[in-house]
């Protein structure tokens, strides 16, 4: 007799019943992910000696993302701001970094100004694979897969600035004067560099000094100046001083009746908010090297400034260079976000390159291969009421160089984060990709 052996085969029926589930599941949570708002993360100082440059950059991109939420958000959800505050802190940048992409697990990330700050938070970028819009112009020879760089390379600012003083102004010595921390150092590097090897500018001609943040003491470096000013050659002063200490600085240049016909001073880092709130009259005609100003006629500046004035509900509200840069960001991340149809992070990466959005100047603005952006180069002189006159500008759009064509080793490297490729680092020479230094970079950086 046959022995009818016993399976225990679930049934058709709960077969049925479990794949049900599971798809109402997977529904109910794509539903939920649907409702869940977009977050952005803020990583900008509200307090310490950098809060003077960056809560106004704050306070932008929640405009930004109001604006975006009134046009409907992205992708059919709202967009939520999530704000810390780093405190002009720079290890305290990593930490507050963490936070928004661990716990608060934003999407997308817009912030920082100093270039240590910076280098203090790209481990935990490359470690968690966020995304940062960084808005500032910095001394670039940097190229990470998670950093979008749309402030200005060198190539964007300082050399266009230090060859607008040899070629239109006549200088022939230089005073870099600079914070000391890793932006100053190395654009004074290939500064020095280039004003050797392309101008012939002898050591003696070049005057470098640096003085730590939120420094008020000016009186023995301007009088160093002034004496370095007379000594026969026409002279300038490139500054790449950062934050509060550039009131101070200032102010001790006319103490000591220093003004511009004597030795101008051409600044990297002083826009219109730097001005706002102090007498500007002992400035007039120092320059500033940006790739915006507010007083650039285009119909899409006018546009941005009233917008910006009803946000802040000042009429005396001025706009700045890293706050058009953080516009074309912004911008950007959400036109990559349509492309891709996702805010995924890794999507977005691949998307974004080549989207072309517009600037502030009536121009546009597009993501490069290496992850900067073109940008115009715009000298502005300063007037009595805080504005800049625009007093001489490139023909065109200039595309970032991520690496120095005058410092030994980096003139051999490339960045594209395109496939096959995706280096920051290539070397044509040898024919090999550095690799990530992030995390030696970000020590070396807290170090100085």
């Amino acid at each position: 007799m046959q022995v009818a052996t016993q399976h225990n085969y679930p049934s058709r029926r709960f077969i049925t019943s479990v794949l049900a589930a599971a798809v109402m599941g997977a529904s109910a949570q794509a539903i939920a992910q649907e409702d869940d708002p977009i977050k952005v993360g803020i990583l900008h100082s509200l307090s310490g000696t950098m809060a003077i440059s960056e809560s106004t950059l704050k306070d932008t991109v929640e405009m930004l993302i109001e604006q975006q939420n009134e046009a409907g958000g992205l992708l059919g959800r709202q967009l939520e701001a999530v704000v810390v505050d780093p405190a002009s802190n720079w290890p305290l940048f990593a930490e507050r970094a963490r936070e928004l992409l661990a716990q608060h697990e934003v999407d997308v990330v817009f912030g920082n100004w100093t270039s240590v700050s910076r280098k203090a938070v790209l481990p935990v970028f490359e470690e968690l694979n966020g995304l940062l819009f960084y808005p500032v112009q910095y001394e670039g020879e940097e190229s990470s897969e998670n950093v979008f760089y749309t402030g200005a390379a060198p190539n964007q600012q300082a050399i266009p600035a230090v060859e607008y003083l040899i070629n239109e102004v006549g200088i022939e010595r230089f005073a870099l004067v600079g914070t000391d921390y890793v932006y100053p150092r190395t654009t004074n590097r290939i500064l020095e560099a280039f004003l050797k090897d392309e101008h012939g500018v002898a050591d003696e001609d070049i005057m470098v000094n640096y003085t730590p943040f939120g420094h008020s003491d000016w009186q023995n470096i301007v009088s160093e100046i002034r004496r370095f000013g007379e000594e026969g050659k026409p002279t300038a002063v490139v500054s790449t001083i950062n934050g509060d200490a550039n009131v101070p600085f200032y102010r001790e240049l006319a103490n000591q009746g220093i003004d511009a016909a004597d030795i101008p001073v051409i600044a990297f880092s002083v826009g219109e908010q730097e001005l706002s709130g102090i007498d500007t009259a002992p400035l007039v005609g120092h320059l500033a090297a940006w790739n915006y100003f507010m007083s650039v006629d285009a119909d899409e500046n006018y546009d941005f400034i009233d917008a910006w004035i009803e946000h802040t509900g000042d009429e005396e509200a001025v706009t700045n260079d890293p706050m058009e840069a953080h516009y074309i960001g912004f911008n950007m991340w959400a036109e990559a976000v349509r492309k891709a149809g996702t805010t995924e992070v890794d999507a977005v990466k691949d998307a974004i390159i080549g989207v072309t959005v517009p600037n502030l100047s009536g121009g546009y603005a597009a993501m490069m291969p290496n992850h900067h952006i073109t940008k115009p180069v715009l000298i502005g002189e300063v007037q009595d009421n805080g504005q800049f006159d625009i007093v001489w500008q490139t023909p065109s759009t200039v595309a970032g160089d991520a690496w120095s064509d005058f410092l030994p080793g980096s003139r051999d490297l490339i960045a594209d984060w395109r496939k096959p490729m995706e280096c920051g680092n290539f070397n044509v020479v040898n024919g090999s990709c550095g690799g990530s230094t992030a995390a030696e970079e970000a020590e070396a950086a807290l170090a100085e």
